[in-house]
């Protein structure tokens, strides 16, 4: 496992991990030449997006089955013959989460029996005003988009800043992801953890008390915003259709 105090200097320094396969006991640090970024404010919401939020499909939760989420992103996709995600990068971002700092949104429809099953969602890093996205899944169409929708939400709620996609894909550029040189993203970095910019590469030994001076424990700004998105749709009378109010409050600045 990777020492979840390596782990959490690493992201605040721009680098993460990832590994060869499923099976590799190795890993090495990624720092991309040009980084992904979804900007909180740019989020493009689809207008078939906002009719599957609005008709309430999905019933979303936070940190409600993190360890169903990452192995459904770490299995196999199609047309793809194994994942980066291995077993070891697993069990780092598990303690990662049991430690407050790796969150989870999950989407889940009713079963034929009642149950709601798991079909889609996302995980990530959060620290400070910035979540890192590692990955997302989806098995039904949409799942992960309105995951995807409800973070955006609910950093913004939170007052997040930066949002982190690390490499661009057309699924995520068609949902307003930009890339930027990664010194661009260090700066944006520097700036959502509260501390000066020195340029060039970042200080991998950056404190989580800097984390803490940008506003919020650290990690806690995804599930506080969450919790509040529920809170303000049961104030405005939309607590039976929680993502008509995502919808409306996406629309309103998007």
């Amino acid at each position: 496992m990777i020492p979840p105090e390596l782990l959490l200097r690493a992201y605040r320094a721009g680098i993460f991990p990832m590994s060869d396969s499923r099976d590799d006991p190795e890993i090495y640090w990624v720092e991309p030449r040009q980084r992904a970024i979804l900007p909180l404010e740019g989020f493009h919401l689809s207008k078939s997006l906002a009719r599957t939020l609005r008709r309430g499909r999905f019933t979303v939760t936070c940190n409600a089955a993190f360890d169903a989420v990452i192995d459904a992103c770490a299995a196999p996709r199609e047309g793809a013959d194994d994942s980066w995600i291995s077993r070891r990068i697993r069990e780092s971002y598990r303690e990662l989460h049991r430690l407050g700092h790796a969150h989870s949104i999950e989407s889940w429809v009713a079963g034929e029996d009642g149950r709601l099953q798991l079909v889609g969602g996302l995980y990530g890093v959060g620290f400070g005003r910035v979540f890192c996205g590692e990955s997302m899944f989806s098995r039904v169409a949409d799942a992960s988009k309105v995951a995807l929708a409800w973070l955006v939400a609910a950093m913004r709620r939170s007052g997040m800043e930066l949002l982190d996609c690390q490499f661009s894909t057309p699924h995520l550029m068609s949902l307003g992801a930009v890339e930027i040189p990664q010194s661009q993203y260090t700066a944006l970095l520097a700036q959502a953890l509260g501390r000066p910019y020195a340029g060039g590469g970042s200080s991998a030994g950056a404190s989580s008390s800097a984390a803490g001076a940008a506003g919020f424990a650290d990690g806690a700004g995804v599930p506080e915003g969450f919790a509040a998105l529920l809170d303000d749709a049961g104030a405005a009378g939309l607590s039976s259709s929680p993502g008509n109010f995502i919808a409306q409050s996406l629309t309103h600045t998007s």
